[in-house]
Order: C-alpha cells, then sequence, then structure tokens
C-alpha cells in the first residue's frame, strides 16, 4: 500500500487500547489516516466466530491491524498456558479467515519474539524460526501466535490474500502495564524499584540469576514499523521488528536501580526460572523490506517510562499493602 492511500484506508485495530495498540492509533494518525475502528474486548470476543463475522459486517475495513493478545510474564504464561494458547489461537485464526472472507485487502499480524526456538543463535534470523520448540514456559503462547504465520502464508498461496507477519522484540515504554501479577520485566523493575523507595526497602528480589538477555523495542518504535510493514510490505516472509541490542537482566535491573535511585540490593532468585537464555534480532529484513530501524537509545527510553511511571501511577500505586509478587521475569 502506497501512503497516498492512508486517507481513503479504513483501519480495523484491534487491541487499539492496549500498550502498542495507543501508540499505533497515534501512529496511523500521524501518517493521514483517518478512518479506524477501534473495538474493545467487551464489545466483541473475538474467540467467537459469530463476533469476528459482526465486526467485519459492522466495521467492513480495508485493512487489519491484529493486535490483540492474552500476554504477560513468566508467571502468567506458567499459571495460564492453556488460556494463553486457546485465546491467542482462536483471536488470530477466526480474524484472519473471517477477513479473507469478507474481501480484507491486508492483515497484519503481530507475533511474539517467543515463537522463537529456545537455543536460536543470536542475532535470531527469520530463518531460524522453525529450528526447534521454544522455550517451555511461554511455549504456548508462543506457537499461538506462530501459526498466524503458518496461516497467512496458506491463505496468500490458495487464495492470493495479503497477509503479512510482524515479530515484534519485548516491547517497553509509557503506557505500559505496571500491574505485579502480569506486567514484563522493565515495567516490573520499575514499580519494584519505586516502590522500595517510598518504603525504605532493603532489597528486592528478581526471578532467575540474572544471565537471560533481552532485545528491548521502544513501543514508539514498535508502532512505526507496524504502520510502515502495513503502507510498503506484502510477503508471506516473517519480519523481526527490534532494536538489534542485547541486554542482560541483570544490567537491566542494575540501570533501573539506577535510574531511580534505588540504592538496596537486588537479590536474585535462582530457583525461579529465567525464561530463554539469550534474546537478540537481526533487524535487517525489516530495513532492507520497508525501511525500518529503530532509532530510540534504550537509556532514552527507560528514562522516559520511569518519568511515565512516576508521574502517572507511581501515586497510585506506593506502598501496597501486601507483598509484591516476585514474578518479574518476561517470555
Amino acid at each position: 500500500m502506497n501512503a497516498t492511500h492512508w486517507p481513503t484506508a479504513h483501519v480495523l485495530v484491534t487491541g487499539a487500547h492496549g500498550f502498542l495498540g495507543r501508540h499505533v492509533v497515534d501512529r496511523l494518525k500521524a501518517v493521514g489516516c483517518t478512518s479506524f475502528a477501534t473495538p474493545r474486548s467487551s464489545e466483541y470476543d473475538l474467540r467467537e466466530k459469530a463476533a469476528v463475522v459482526a465486526l467485519y459486517e459492522q466495521v467492513r475495513p480495508s485493512i487489519v491491524i491484529h493486535l490483540a493478545a492474552v500476554v504477560g510474564g513468566i508467571g502468567a504464561n506458567q499459571q495460564r498456558p492453556a488460556e494463553f494458547f486457546y485465546s491467542n489461537l482462536m483471536m488470530g485464526s477466526q480474524l484472519l479467515h473471517e477477513a479473507w472472507r469478507a474481501g480484507v485487502a491486508k492483515f497484519v499480524s503481530i507475533g511474539t519474539v517467543c515463537a522463537y526456538p529456545k537455543f536460536t543463535p543470536t542475532p535470531f534470523r527469520e530463518e531460524d524460526l522453525w529450528q526447534g520448540y521454544p522455550e517451555d514456559t511461554n511455549a504456548p503462547y508462543g506457537m499461538a501466535k506462530k501459526m498466524l504465520l503458518v496461516q497467512g502464508d496458506a491463505y496468500r498461496r490458495q487464495y492470493g490474500f495479503s497477509s503479512i507477519f510482524l515479530l515484534p522484540a519485548n516491547l517497553y515504554g509509557p503506557g505500559d502495564n505496571f500491574d505485579p501479577g502480569t506486567s514484563h520485566v522493565i515495567p516490573a523493575l520499575i514499580r519494584k524499584c519505586v516502590d522500595a523507595v517510598a518504603t525504605g526497602a532493603e532489597s528486592i528480589e528478581v526471578w532467575g540469576d540474572g544471565s537471560a538477555t533481552r532485545d528491548f523495542l521502544y513501543v514508539t518504535d514498535a508502532a512505526e514499523a507496524v504502520v510502515a510493514a502495513a503502507e510498503r510490505y506484502d510477503h508471506s516472509d516473517p519480519v523481526n521488528i527490534g532494536s538489534g541490542r542485547e541486554i542482560s537482566i541483570a544490567e537491566l535491573a542494575g540501570a533501573i536501580a539506577g535510574g531511580v535511585g534505588f540504592r538496596g540490593r537486588i537479590v536474585w532468585n535462582g530457583a525461579r526460572p529465567n525464561g530463554q537464555p539469550r534474546r537478540q534480532l537481526d533487524c535487517s529484513r525489516a530495513e532492507s523490506r520497508f525501511g525500518f530501524r529503530a532509532r530510540t537509545e534504550f537509556g532514552d527510553g527507560l528514562r522516559r517510562t520511569i518519568a511515565w511511571y512516576r508521574t502517572t501511577l507511581a501515586a497510585r500505586d506506593a506502598a501496597p499493602a501486601i507483598p509484591l509478587p516476585t514474578d518479574v521475569g518476561l517470555p
């Protein structure tokens, strides 16, 4: 799709009120899109075929950007693997199938870095996706999202349907989920450190041993990549979108503690899982296919995220009445 078409496109964004979704909608507005639908889960249960059919009949989109997902950290994935698998599989499969039936011009699927095999060599290249099974703690979620890649390729080959599949790194930034029961590692650590400073706690506990690494992508960069791919990319090949930088959880914890002003001890709970040992994405395909390269330096993005939490949520969340869960791992 050419950029000049955005003013005439009618875009359906599932998960538009979520973390990434809000930024994608802002990016769509910035590139000139004036017509889009942003339904809530309370209006349409996307796991149900009838709800998906009704959504397409009422909205009649020309482009679908599918961001809705059931997500969480390591603990949530371990506690609810069946829910993570079923909900994500059914939402994605039915949305893509009914998009084809409804004559949608393009379907943008958002996958997950969790789809990669546990011991993928770094940097992760898209060709490595099928070289093994995902890391156990988040495999059901990763496999459910991975099926959208298979489905999109099958529909393109049989029906000529335009579907693309993007593999984002671990996202972070303002507007993230800071709920200690379901958040990923950056917001969880920020909240823990801010609360520790507020209460005078001498230490915080973190799952694992700190050796695991991750590739973190600032959320506005991710939104830019999603919209750029929707505009310029049309092929079945999956595409990584990340920063290309590998950061250990130990390095991350130190950076967050320093940024928040927490001077206490970080206690590593080695009895808890690390998750996938290493993650770093090769993002050369995104740059060559639709011109995306992450622009936000990690330190800058982290400072903005900490500032947003302190300004927006810290006063509300301060001094919890019960101890915080220790799940600050991430898929």
